[in-house]
């Protein structure tokens, strides 16, 4: 008889371990986790800062009505600055001098400053009669993003294009040479002016008229910004740097209530200037100021 096959049991497999993740690893990753979505959070919120942050600076207002003109004065609607469609992206008015007037051919860029329209400024307005009054002629215009101007956002570059467009409309279309336009800066509008007249030297005379707190305050003192490094992302800092080497005569004026808030910028601006600190019971009017500032100028 053949032998018997003996059966061997087969071999018995090791219970399966069960694999205990240490909780104090969960605790980390969900650390990381959550400092990783600050981070990022955090990073957002400097993002948006950086790009918006015009908003703390400018206040522009869009109207639906045409420019027409100022209360008072009569005025020459212009649209200038045509795109690559053809359609001007800039609207202004051009009040003319009178006929008779003490400073025949004489113009003034009037560059404005960052709150609502042209249209919608009493400051602005009384400036624009002032000048005028004063026999001179007068050009001023909205940026893009303010009034009828083309509706794009402002800041300071493109401010700073517009207004060089308007001072080439000057030259080309009103056929007005440099040495015979001022450049008028007022609020952020000082900062614009001072830029072209650093890059134009035939311009004759640049009047600056309280150019505010620098910029750079005004967002940090914002809280919705307190937490976030303003110094390090702020470029919209409207600077009027370029005075401490600008050789143009220059008329500063300012309205401080101490002498501590007069502009560190007029203080440290290049000769020829002349400073004019206005307070209440000054004897010395504005426009007697800006007269005899002109008169000083070479005819």
């Amino acid at each position: 008889m053949p032998p018997k096959k003996t059966t061997r049991p087969a071999p018995q497999q090791p219970p399966a371990q069960i694999e205990v993740v240490n909780p104090i690893w969960l605790l980390k990753a969900v650390g990381v986790v959550a400092v990783a979505a600050l981070f990022c959070g955090y990073l957002t919120l400097c993002l948006l800062f950086y790009q918006g942050q015009w908003q703390l600076i400018l206040h522009p207002t869009r109207t639906t009505q045409p420019l027409i003109g100022l209360p008072g004065l009569s005025a020459e609607p212009v649209h200038f600055d045509a795109a690559e469609s053809g359609a001007p992206r800039l609207s202004g008015l051009w009040i003319a001098a009178p006929a008779l007037t003490h400073y025949p051919g004489l113009t003034v860029l009037y560059l404005r400053g960052g709150d609502t329209s042209l249209a919608q400024s009493p400051n602005d307005a009384k400036s624009i009669t002032l000048l005028h009054d004063l026999g001179l002629n007068v050009f001023a215009f909205d940026y893009r993003g303010y009034g009828q101007s083309d509706a794009t956002r402002p800041n300071q570059a493109r401010m700073a294009e517009d207004a060089a467009h308007a001072l080439q409309y000057l030259n080309e279309s009103r056929q007005i040479p440099n040495a015979k336009i001022v450049i008028y800066g007022n609020g952020v509008g000082a900062s614009l002016a001072t830029t072209l007249a650093s890059l134009h030297a035939d311009l004759p005379a640049l009047i600056l008229d309280s150019p505010g707190p620098p910029p750079i305050a005004i967002a940090e003192a914002d809280p919705r910004v307190s937490e976030l490094p303003v110094r390090l992302l702020f470029h919209e800092d409207f600077s009027l740097a370029a005075l401490t080497f600008l050789k143009t005569p220059k008329l500063l004026i300012s309205y401080p209530a101490a002498a501590a808030s007069i502009p560190a910028a007029f203080l440290a601006a290049a000769d020829p200037k002349t400073t004019l600190e206005l307070r209440p019971g000054n004897t010395d009017p504005l426009s007697g100021s800006i007269v005899r500032f002109l008169d000083q100028l070479p005819r």
